[in-house]
């Protein structure tokens, strides 16, 4: 079963760092704009605040494990109910940007493509940037949720089975590229190179959200840890650090650490393990800084966070800057854009669709 002691009503930290997620993905953006006035470790480090997108990938594979486990999975019926509330609580807000992106004579010029609107582009090296170009990341989470049922029921039998299945799964997606690149050519770049592979798609990111669902199954062995009253500032330590560590695998300014094996085995091994004992540390402890994530400034934010992350660069950031251009570019802006987003549109949509076809 899932651990108990975990208080849902801690669960408000948990939103507010989705506001932070969302600010460090947005300064990642911004960085070349700045990068002649920062001290060049700052530099380094915010060269890897794109792993804020990582934050929301164990945040994902907590809260899905802990609301639904393996249920879904118990008939057909449940299943596409499931889903059909997740795609609910993503999709329409997506929806409508891309679809105002492809309405703009400017941008997408009227060429509509279903590809994008199913998110099947997310598959593609070549086509995954484009128009909603953050939108690569929404396939990897309606991947997530596809799958997060079954995992689950893995998790429950034994882990060596989930370990096993997550290898077998990215071990055919990087066999897809490989015989679509040698037969067909490719040219798409559909799961291919492996790099791509392993950084952008589910296939690749499978373990953030697997350590998501272990601290939703397993959060009563990290209470019975000696250093169990310091989590939050472990982890929160742990992931700055490691973002450091990372970065110090850069070989220019405008590289990833990532991008090598070694940012690698960090970004797997070691940051997932922080995050969690971050999340761990957030909702079951009182500290300042859970005080502050659940503050309703952040709260607020991080409820509209994912209208930000829509928002913050491409088709609607660029629009924005057409008409009006502050020097924070336009940070602030943004957020209340977002605000008005998530209670003009998305929150609406999601409660009535929850309330009318309740799972």
């Amino acid at each position: 079963m899932i651990a108990a002691q975990i208080k849902p009503t801690y669960f408000k930290s948990l939103t507010g760092i989705r506001a932070i997620a969302a600010i460090m993905i947005f300064v990642y953006h911004n960085r070349k704009y700045w990068k002649n006035d920062l001290h060049p470790e700052l530099l380094r480090l915010c060269n890897e605040f794109n792993l804020g997108v990582q934050l929301f990938f164990v945040l994902s594979g907590f809260l899905i494990a802990k609301s639904y486990g393996a249920k879904p999975l118990q008939s057909f019926t449940t299943f596409i109910s499931y889903f059909s509330q997740r795609i609910m609580r993503i999709m329409p807000l997506y929806w409508l940007l891309l679809t105002l992106y492809y309405l703009d004579a400017k941008f997408g010029n009227y060429h509509f493509s279903l590809l994008h609107y199913l998110l099947l582009q997310g598959f593609s090296s070549n086509l995954s940037l484009d128009a909603i170009s953050q939108s690569w990341s929404l396939t990897v989470e309606m991947t997530f949720y596809a799958f997060a049922p079954f995992l689950f029921l893995l998790l429950e039998k034994k882990w060596t089975y989930l370990i096993l299945f997550l290898g077998a799964l990215i071990g055919i997606a990087v066999l897809s590229g490989i015989l679509l690149h040698s037969f067909t050519g490719n040219p798409d770049g559909y799961f291919y190179p492996i790099d791509f592979v392993v950084m952008s798609t589910f296939a690749g990111q499978s373990l953030l959200f697997v350590a998501g669902m272990c601290l939703a199954k397993y959060s009563n062995y990290l209470e019975n840890l000696p250093f169990k009253k310091h989590l939050s500032t472990i982890g929160s330590l742990g992931f700055v650090t490691t973002l450091f560590a990372i970065g110090y695998f850069q070989e220019t300014r405008i590289d990833h650490g990532t991008n090598h094996w070694q940012g690698k085995l960090l970004f797997f091994i070691v940051l997932p393990l922080f995050i969690v004992f971050l999340f761990q540390g957030l909702i079951t402890q009182r500290t300042y800084l859970q005080r502050f994530l659940s503050s309703k400034i952040m709260v607020l934010l991080g409820n509209a966070s994912f209208a930000f992350y829509l928002i913050h660069i491409s088709y609607v950031n660029l629009k924005i800057k057409s008409w009006v251009f502050f020097s924070d570019r336009n940070f602030i802006l943004l957020w209340l854009v977002a605000i008005a987003l998530y209670y003009g549109f998305e929150k609406p949509i999601y409660d009535w669709y929850r309330k009318k076809f309740s799972y």
